[in-house]
């Protein structure tokens, strides 16, 4: 039995001209969930249909929990749970009578069915309304359920291509809260498209970033951090002079500072000991009334791999 969910070699895939997916490769173990980050048109949805196997690559290999995208993706689909651009609700059912549905295509036995769905709902937070048309709910509420739909089989991997898009921040919130709730109890593999930073930053073990089809990085959220480099030290106090911050500026180790109010940011060219910093500024006088060091944020990391040439 294969240890990562799943396997991917210098995948590529081309729309005529356009190369949608330039020499992929990752490994994604099981377990995890997996952000796959990009802004709109950088190619997740594009690696998602290649994995469950409703494209057809241009050239390279990949395996989806040991099964061969090219030869065996009637099994991947029948083994993992999708959830893609349209939630695939009937809009007419009510929210039990639409998991009842999938869950006879799934043909799950009468009593697995009906327990299942009641498990679902109520982790999900609609077991009181499932007999409300699902056409009256709002589109958070509708994402709920497209979600427990992904999960109602056991799937032990699901794909969530940008669940949250076009949902108000509360709903977008909630939804995140069920699903890394529902995730950590059902135990499954999760690859996660989004474009949402706090998405990523909540929900994700891991995350790879994508460009205009290519792999820009790849490792979990601090490991991003790291790469990006730029170490920072934040300092709380009072005393920050022009003279000092112009001293400060003309050091070597330090790329740049920003002052706003008490709060003194300077990063750094590399990483090293905040001590000599913090010994120049309490001999320019200042009051230091707190000291933090970090690394770039997960935005500024994004930001940073989305602008370089």
């Amino acid at each position: 039995m294969t240890a990562n969910a799943i396997r991917i070699s210098n995948l590529t895939r081309n729309f005529g001209n356009v190369r949608a997916l330039d020499n992929l490769s990752l490994l994604i173990p099981k377990g995890v969930v997996f952000g796959f980050l990009g802004a709109n048109g950088s190619g997740k949805t594009t690696t998602i249909r290649l994995l469950l196997g409703l494209l057809e690559p241009t050239s390279g290999h990949a395996e989806v929990l040991g099964f061969d995208t090219r030869s065996h993706s009637d099994k991947i689909r029948q083994h993992t749970g999708a959830l893609l651009e349209h939630s695939g609700l009937y809009e007419r059912l009510s929210a039990e009578d639409n998991l009842e549905f999938y869950a006879r295509v799934w043909r799950l036995p009468t009593a697995k069915r009906r327990s299942r769905i009641k498990e679902l709902l109520s982790n999900m937070g609609l077991w009181q309304r499932r007999h409300e048309i699902v056409g009256g709910w709002s589109r958070g509420m509708k994402q709920k359920l497209a979600v427990a739909r992904a999960m109602l089989h056991h799937p032990p991997l699901i794909f969530l291509d940008e669940p949250t898009t076009g949902l108000d921040p509360v709903a977008a919130a909630a939804l995140r809260d069920e699903l890394q709730e529902t995730v950590a109890r059902e135990g499954v593999t999760v690859f996660l498209t989004t474009h949402n930073l706090v998405e990523a930053e909540k929900l994700c073990h891991q995350i790879g970033v994508i460009r205009q089809g290519k792999l820009l990085a790849i490792g979990n959220p601090d490991q991003l951090r790291v790469q990006a480099g730029n170490p920072r030290i934040e300092i709380v106090g009072r005393g920050f002079t022009p003279k000092l911050i112009d001293y400060l500026k003309s050091q070597p180790l330090i790329s740049s500072t920003q002052i706003q109010g008490d709060r003194l940011t300077i990063t750094l060219r590399k990483q090293t000991s905040a001590a000599p910093l913090v010994k120049i500024l309490v001999n320019a006088g200042v009051e230091i009334e707190e000291v933090r060091k970090g690394n770039a944020s997960l935005e500024e990391v994004f930001l940073t791999l989305m602008e370089a040439p």
